[in-house]
């Protein structure tokens, strides 16, 4: 059973190394920590290297999306780097999916590696309703392309999904209990929103299923960020 503060992952959306080591010596109570395209095309594998020295877990957020060769390439080199969690889009498509998921597989096996957990972006989370039928021009309610994205991923053979709170119970209910949901757009009630369309508060998102949390500048930019952290736990523990 995994305690509340291992379920929130916190992002390191900082432009350094540096600044990501500073970041996470300051909050030495969080156990999991997001790396995503900011700070890995910033610096690199280096910056995995550093935070599995510090026994945390990582989840390597790069979203893939290109054809089934390209990403089944990335997957099996990000297989190597020891991480616990792996995104790809799951608009590459269903043989973009299944190559990689046997393309992370096979990296991690050859380095000796427990494999990352792969999990499907179903749609970002800065993206509403409009957005999705005005300018991306889905003729699909959101709920339900959500979850259609995770279902597929399911299908696939991936661990699980990326959503919005929002969506959790309906790809929960379809996609079974087994599989894995991450959600961003978790923002506290003493929070601003920030670029989050689609929100809930933490113990919202834990009530409706959600496996973990990601929250970020609610508490990296808190005045204390180990009080922050600290107070998100807190909620989550009453669900």
């Amino acid at each position: 059973m995994l305690s509340p503060a291992d379920r929130i992952i916190v992002p390191l959306d900082v432009p350094s190394e540096a600044d990501a080591l500073a970041l996470v010596d300051a909050l030495p109570d969080v156990s999991f920590w997001k790396v995503g395209l900011e700070l890995f095309v910033s610096c690199g594998p280096s910056i995995l290297s550093q935070l599995k020295d510090r026994q945390k877990q990582v989840f390597l957020d790069l979203k893939f999306h290109d054809i089934p060769n390209t990403v089944a390439g990335a997957c099996r080199a990000a297989g190597r780097y020891g991480v616990d969690l792996l995104t790809i889009h799951a608009t590459a498509g269903r043989k973009a999916l299944e190559a990689a998921q046997m393309a992370v597989v096979e990296g991690a096996t050859l380095a000796g590696m427990q494999p990352p957990r792969l999990i499907a972006i179903t749609l970002l989370t800065s993206l509403s309703s409009r957005d999705l039928a005005f300018d991306l021009k889905v003729p699909v309610e959101l709920p339900e392309f959500a979850l259609q994205m995770a279902l597929l991923a399911s299908e696939c053979g991936l661990a699980g999904s990326v959503c919005s709170p929002q969506e959790v119970a309906g790809i929960k209910q379809v996609c079974g209990d087994g599989f894995l949901v991450v959600c961003p757009g978790v923002r506290p009630v003493w929070a601003e929103a920030g670029d989050q369309s689609r929100a809930m508060t933490p113990g919202e998102a834990i009530r409706a299923g959600a496996d973990f949390l990601v929250v970020g500048r609610p508490i990296t930019g808190a005045a204390v960020p180990g009080d922050a952290f600290k107070r998100v736990c807190d909620e989550v523990a009453g669900f």
